[in-house]
């Protein structure tokens, strides 16, 4: 298909769909500021120096309809988002009165912005890199602080600056070893390449450490709650609520089927999954419930392995244990048994709730060091596992050969910045964003 001219006049509504407050057109290419003066009433935009924002009115430019009171936010480039000349017109947040002024200015020459357009432009014009670009779409879906936090890192290019540290350090050993093989005669010492790859693995790999929580942080996470019948999985499901969203009743295997409610833990979106219990049955529909449970926890992201410390200890199902914290619960009731890997809980009086919650936070995101960035974007991870393998190659290759492997190297890393990507990775790229973005 190919990318989209950077000469068009293009046009969105930035603001999401419905009524508000206020609404937000946004035009962006060469002559702009022409076709919005052809529909403006008020100071001349053309006059507006970049960043201000004139008062005036929106006018149907072949009835003289006066559509609206508006503001007017004009951007000279290249200091704008886009890099090129543009304008915001600030209505109030009618959709009818938002439609109108799209429809103006496609009279007047402008066309439709495809999704992602205004980024894409910024992109083209040398205003951020790919990962930047990127970084914006997932401030844009953020739903939650931790994933916000991260994609602001993204947007701010320290993810960027880390890419080109690294690749700086593999270009001057590239050249360093292009010219021990070029010019033996001028005495050039061999390179270290031992030495200066070791770092630059290790930091790779520190980053690739990052990419589950990365996910986990921007996506969310799924949690399971599994354990035998009674054993207070809704209970604690509504603890960690706050409020009752499960049946709690004292008859064991009230829960047959699954039960999803959204929360956030530690800046988290997550979706809690409160399981039918687990135990032999020759009933069709409870067993069919247990196998549910016991799918379910094998794709959830963590288990919560709920067991009631005030009766006899249940045997334990088969669970994935490497992402399984083990939860004793009722620990307000008189105990049956102990066990030290076991967090001691009570639903009723909150025994242990922040410690649930501490442990939940340190399994999901404890490996990722905090005030860093992490790497969410799957693109990224691939191309950073890519660039580790290459690395070892080098490190086991000749030194008269590892240059190949550290050109290959240097490509992987450069695709993270969207240096001599092709235009599909770039169309892929942009696809996701919204329209007026």
């Amino acid at each position: 298909m190919g990318l989209p001219s950077l000469n068009d006049v293009i046009v969105a509504i930035a603001t999401p769909p419905g009524r508000g407050a206020v609404g937000i057109v946004r035009v962006s290419g060469m002559g702009s500021l022409e076709l919005v003066s052809r529909l403006w009433v008020g100071k001349n935009p053309h006059k507006l120096g970049g960043g201000r924002f004139t008062f005036g009115k929106v006018r149907d430019p072949a009835s003289g309809e006066i559509l609206d009171e508006a503001l007017l936010l004009v951007f000279r480039k290249p200091h704008s988002y886009t890099g090129q000349d543009s304008a915001e017109v600030h209505t109030h947040g009618s959709p009818a009165v938002l439609r109108r002024v799209v429809q103006m200015l496609l009279e007047q020459g402008a066309r439709l912005a495809q999704p992602g357009e205004f980024t894409l432009r910024a992109y083209l014009n040398g205003k951020m890199d790919l990962a930047q670009a990127e970084a914006v779409l997932s401030l844009v879906e953020a739903e939650s602080d931790a994933a916000r936090r991260q994609a602001l890192r993204g947007l701010s290019a320290e993810l960027s600056r880390k890419i080109e540290q690294l690749s700086e350090r593999l270009f001057d050993l590239l050249a360093h070893i292009q010219a021990w093989l070029d010019y033996p005669e001028e005495g050039v010492e061999p390179a270290r390449v031992q030495e200066t790859l070791g770092p630059v693995l290790e930091e790779i790999r520190r980053l690739l450490a990052t990419a589950s929580a990365g996910r986990i942080a921007q996506k969310g996470a799924r949690i399971a709650l599994v354990g035998a019948p009674n054993a207070g999985k809704s209970s604690l499901l509504n603890a960690l609520l706050g409020y009752q969203r499960a049946i709690v009743t004292p008859i064991p295997g009230t829960t047959r089927d699954y039960l999803e409610a959204p929360l956030e833990l530690a800046g988290v979106p997550i979706v809690a999954i409160d399981t039918a219990g687990i135990r032999p049955t020759d009933d069709i529909v409870e067993r069919s419930g247990v196998e549910h449970a016991l799918r379910i926890a094998q794709e959830a992201d963590l288990v919560l392995y709920l067991a009631d410390q005030s009766q006899p200890r249940p045997t334990p199902p088969n669970l994935p244990w490497e992402r399984t914290i083990q939860v004793a619960t009722k620990a307000d009731l008189p105990p049956a048994w102990h066990d030290p890997a076991f967090l001691r809980v009570s639903s009723q009086t909150g025994q242990g709730l922040d410690e649930l919650r501490q442990a939940i936070h340190a399994r999901l995101l404890g490996q990722a060091p905090q005030g860093e960035v992490w790497v969410s974007n799957e693109r990224h991870v691939e191309a950073l596992r890519r660039a580790e393998a290459h690395l070892k190659e080098a490190l086991e290759a000749p030194d008269d050969l590892a240059g190949l492997s550290l050109e290959a190297a240097l490509g992987a890393l450069g695709e993270i910045l969207g240096k001599d990507v092709p235009e599909e990775v770039i169309e892929r790229v942009f696809r996701n964003f919204c329209v007026g973005k």
